[in-house]
């Protein structure tokens, strides 16, 4: 018997649907990431994708119905508390979080402000506001430069948010100072989501954020996941993207960061093909000593990242048909001991007013050469998926 694998694809924030519980996140019934891009891009070009039966869970232009699918295919509801990627990944790798992240739309208290620039000496700190990122270095570019002060934002998520020219200070300087907000955040109990990194440079006259040098620095799980699970067997999880950041590590014995979702999905094909150099990217320490079962778990985070969030729809929707492109290559390698699954982690839809994540349901995909397509319907639970990825690789 080969070796049994799951191979999970987050496409980041490719929501379906608004969750009944919509309003009480602030989000409008309208939110539809997908059905709302596809409209606005007047259909997309995502044969794989439709092939796989995406088509028949809503009503996408463009998109076709199949009566002959290839894959199975559903729609999950989060169970958790929360519209964010932190939340929405942990449930994905079944740990539900009752209690939602603290979140701060009137900025940071004083004192977890004086205590960060105390203990960075960085001394002194510029925003404090919820803001789009790109806005906020934008304005503050010039007073950045005359300070030398990081620029600290939050947003409707519960994220820390640290900007800084990597020209004006380093780079190493930033993670450095990422790390001691995530301490005194974990030592204060603040409840928060997520420290991140958010380094740019000026470019032809322009702030420029580096997405390839972004960091995130999570909470830690407070429980095990079914990542967990298969690196305690001795078995291989293979982070791609932002992965090992969202579970600040735990349950990853191999990770690589990317760029782009290019660079992502040419690593998952690499990992896929057992072309990925892993000893170039396994963590210290980590003995694997079971051959017989892997993870390989991929964020593509340009969805939202650089379309959902600047209100792009359009590179929304040239991201999805890259990321078929891709799945073209993919599904072929997709072996009968293999579970390819695709679904997304929230929404974030660039059609609806603001620029924050959406309280979205989300699409799930299965696909394996021996498994039955068919219709899952509605489902409770993102962590169905943890759930499913634990039978199969207990088979």
């Amino acid at each position: 018997m080969g070796k049994k694998r799951a191979i999970i694809i987050v496409i980041d924030s490719m929501g379906c649907g608004a969750m009944p519980d919509h309003a009480d996140f602030g989000d409008i019934a309208e939110c539809n990431t997908l059905k709302n891009v596809c409209e606005f891009n007047n259909g997309l070009d995502i044969p794989v994708l439709e092939a796989m039966g995406l088509g028949n869970l809503g009503e996408y232009k463009g998109i076709e119905k199949t009566s002959t699918p290839i894959a199975q295919f559903g729609i999950l509801q989060e169970k958790s508390k929360g519209k964010d990627t932190t939340t929405g990944h942990w449930e994905i790798a079944g740990l539900v979080s009752e209690k939602p992240f603290a979140t701060f739309p009137n900025g940071f208290p004083k004192e977890l402000i004086d205590k960060f620039i105390e203990e960075t000496n960085c001394g002194g700190i510029l925003a404090n506001i919820p803001a789009s990122g790109t806005a906020i270095i934008e304005k503050l570019n010039k007073e950045h430069h005359q300070t030398k002060y990081p620029i600290v934002y939050t947003s409707a998520d519960s994220v820390f948010q640290i900007a800084l020219d990597t020209d004006l200070i380093p780079l190493q300087t930033l993670y450095n100072w990422c790390q001691i907000a995530r301490r005194i955040l974990d030592e204060g109990n603040y409840n928060v989501a997520r420290v991140i990194a958010r380094p740019y440079k000026v470019i032809d006259g322009k702030p420029t954020r580096i997405s390839k040098d972004r960091r995130d620095y999570s909470m830690a799980p407070p429980k095990k996941t079914v990542l967990d699970k298969i690196k305690d067997s001795g078995a291989k999880v293979i982070g791609i993207g932002k992965i090992e950041d969202i579970f600040s590590k735990a349950g990853i014995t191999h990770a690589i960061h990317t760029g782009s979702n290019k660079e992502g999905l040419e690593l998952t094909l690499k990992a896929i093909d057992a072309s990925l150099d892993l000893n170039a990217i396994k963590y210290e320490g980590v003995n694997i000593t079971d051959e017989t079962k892997e993870i390989i778990f991929t964020n593509l985070v340009d969805t939202d990242m650089l379309f959902g969030h600047r209100n792009d729809a359009k590179g929304y929707g040239k991201a999805i048909e890259e990321i078929d492109n891709y799945l073209d290559k993919i599904v072929p390698l997709i072996q009968k001991d293999d579970l390819l699954i695709i679904t997304a982690d929230h929404g974030c839809d660039p059609t609806v007013p603001g620029t924050d994540h959406t309280r979205e349901q989300v699409p799930v995909l299965y696909y394996s050469p021996d498994i039955k397509p068919k219709s899952l319907g509605l489902k409770k639970g993102f962590d169905s998926i943890a759930k499913r990825v634990d039978e199969w690789l207990s088979r």
